[in-house]
């Protein structure tokens, strides 16, 4: 056998030792018990749920998932529970998004993995969208991908100035699912197009401004806050939203500073409103302007399926129920899978 034979085969070989490896890790990561990764508790009046990997910024598990949706249906049925609280352990992030690298890496060797977490997490992402419970998201530090599903879909989302929001899907080869195509459209003008194609990140009170929080409070505040909402008794939605709103009125940090896009938002309207990825390349192109001519260098580094599909997909979700969308995009997930 000569070298070039050896190196072949050298290469097979690690290919398939690397996808045996992934597929371990996934199976296990369905197996291990996930009460450490995550922690399910009745404090008071309400059902917390605390995302507790902070070092690995609290990244959604299979397990996690598996773990979090029956105990939130249990609770939407309590008479005893009045609210969902979903916050994230350590500070840094409230949920980086979930393991979907390993997913993507596995797909081709498993296709019941791929099917089976994607479903479930969107499974999850609906009920929290239909919760006849307030479900309060505290969205404070890195919220990204799978902990946008998490959380944009419930009541009440509160930003803090460490929110850190971005959906990168089109970077990854993939596109903003989790619901992206239902919350997406329906933020102001065409933000939400541009937000996804481009991976934009919105920090702090931007977050709250642009619509992905529904509240704004400071992280000094946020377990004050908790106790608060913890300590009501049986309290209605109305409660809730005054005691969010009080907090709210009461954070003074960035309160004057204008929106990060609000100058832009007018080219963004403009340039992202087409109907096709060329289409707007070219508008950014014709442009012209600093801001644009930046964008389009960030849309020239993604990958340019997952532009076209992400485009699709926010427009033919912009009409669709959450759930709709949902379905649609689990059938997007698993082309891209395989």
């Amino acid at each position: 056998m000569g070298l070039p034979e050896v190196w072949s085969f050298m290469c097979r070989f690690n290919s398939f030792k690397r996808t045996n490896i992934i597929l371990q890790h996934l199976r296990m990561s369905m197996h291990m018990d996930a009460a450490g990764e995550v922690l399910l508790e009745r404090r008071g009046c309400a059902g917390v749920i605390t995302l507790n990997r902070p070092k690995f910024l609290n990244a959604l598990t299979f397990n996690m998932v598996r773990h979090i949706y029956p105990q939130l249906k249990n609770w939407e049925q309590d008479p005893e529970t009045f609210m969902i609280i979903i916050k994230g352990a350590g500070g840094k992030a409230f949920c980086s998004g979930g393991d979907i690298r390993a997913i993507s890496e596995a797909g081709g060797a498993d296709q019941k993995i791929t099917q089976d977490f994607f479903r479930e997490e969107y499974r999850l992402n609906n009920a929290i969208g239909s919760c006849q419970k307030p479900y309060v998201a505290l969205i404070h530090g890195i919220t990204m991908g799978g902990g946008v599903g998490v959380s944009v879909h419930g009541q009440f989302r509160v930003a803090t100035e460490k929110s850190l929001f971005a959906m990168p899907e089109t970077a990854i080869g993939l596109f903003p699912d989790v619901g992206g195509g239902y919350f997406l459209p329906r933020l102001q003008g065409k933000l939400g197009y541009f937000l996804a194609l481009t991976g934009f990140r919105l920090k702090g009170r931007d977050v709250y401004t642009a619509g992905i929080a529904t509240h704004f409070v400071d992280s000094e505040k946020l377990g004050m806050l908790e106790e608060d909402l913890i300590a009501l008794k049986s309290p209605s939605k109305e409660n809730i939203a005054d005691v969010l709103e009080a907090y709210h009125t009461k954070s003074k940090i960035d309160q004057d500073k204008s929106f990060i896009l609000e100058e832009h938002m007018d080219k963004i309207n403009s340039c992202f409103s087409a109907n096709t990825v060329e289409q707007i390349i070219e508008n950014l192109q014709q442009d012209g302007s600093s801001f644009a001519l930046e964008q389009l260098k960030v849309i020239n580094k993604m990958s340019p399926t997952s532009l076209k599909i992400t485009l699709r997909q926010l427009m033919e979700g912009s009409s669709k129920t959450l759930q709709e969308v949902l379905i649609m995009e689990y059938r997007l997930s698993q082309a891209c899978m395989f």
